[in-house]
């Protein structure tokens, strides 16, 4: 009995190439890159097809023909709940970009103002922000500079969400051109009503006795920003800035951050106090290598020249 398209063989390796067979021909849609986000976004292929409106052996089929042809096992299919595999994860970021390119173009809305998006995941351009959009609108009217805060690490630019992206600290994203517009101090954020607040400065080792808690998705803050002898006992991981600050003033721990986000994220239980011996953190104007936005360049000597009037 042949075996039915998209399903697999018991000990067949992970290239879907063959010997002697040569390789698929048949070019990529944008049905392919669709049905493989829905099913990396789902972790399930029948909650994918009723995401797409069709039906689970359609996606499966569809999922297996773009697997053939780039000759790669993107999804790995031996649990319940589907995991993409090393090489599937590398390609879920350019699948995303192109098929938000493809959606971006085809936005008739957006064809008379073709706005330029700016991305952040916290704290934007700190004093700057507002100069920026101000500046923006008086020179650029006619291109709108939209802010969007996206919890990740590069702020949706690696997925195509955003044109441009504010990025603090070393980005080790491929395909990305940075360039460093400023470095800002680093502050401790601490429980409002604990015996920290108080203090007019604090050192690293001071919060290294009690729990820190870290935001793993958009952060800048590891344990390797302590020495080795002297990191903190214990961490708390969140996915944003917002559960950030919700468990500091909760008191679950205390936080490390750039200076701008005491402006940016006032919040009556977090005291924020001045870091004696942390390093400062870079503040990134970043973009994908390769043809963009056209008013990118204004971007940049825009943002250039805030910073330069300080």
């Amino acid at each position: 009995m042949s075996n039915p398209e998209g399903a697999e063989t018991a000990g067949e390796p992970r290239s879907l190439t063959h010997p002697g067979r040569p390789a698929p021909t048949r070019a990529v849609e944008l049905r392919h890159l669709r049905a493989f986000l829905a099913v990396a976004e789902e972790g399930n292929v029948t909650r994918a097809a009723a995401h797409l409106g069709l039906t689970q052996p359609a996606v499966s089929r569809t999922l297996a023909a773009l697997e053939r042809h780039l000759g790669i096992r993107l999804v790995d299919r031996s649990t319940h709940h589907l995991a993409l595999t090393p090489e599937g994860v590398a390609f879920h970021d350019k699948a995303a970009a192109a098929v938000a390119a493809f959606d971006e173009a085809l936005d008739t809305g957006r064809l008379r103002h073709w706005p330029l998006r700016l991305g952040h995941a916290w704290s934007a351009f700190g004093p700057y922000t507002t100069p920026l959009l101000r500046s923006w609108q008086e020179r650029y009217p006619a291109t709108p500079l939209e802010l969007l805060r996206i919890d990740d690490r590069t702020a949706g630019l690696t997925r195509g969400e955003v044109d441009a992206a504010l990025l603090r600290g070393p980005v080790e994203a491929p395909g990305l051109v940075t360039e460093v517009l400023f470095t800002e101090a680093r502050v401790a954020a601490v429980t409002a009503d604990g015996p920290l607040a108080s203090r007019t400065s604090l050192r690293l080792a001071d919060l290294a006795d009690g729990p820190v808690v870290l935001n793993t998705v958009s952060g800048t803050t590891t344990p390797g920003l302590w020495p080795p002898e002297a990191r903190p006992a214990a961490t708390l991981t969140v996915a944003n800035t917002d559960d950030w600050l919700m468990a500091i003033a909760a008191g679950r721990g205390n936080g490390v951050s750039a200076a701008s986000t005491a402006a940016m994220h006032p919040h009556p239980g977090v005291a924020y106090v001045p870091l004696e011996d942390a390093p400062g953190v870079p503040v990134l104007l970043a973009r994908r290598d390769g043809p963009g936005h056209p008013a990118l360049p204004k971007l940049a000597a825009l943002a250039r020249e805030m910073v330069a009037r300080g």
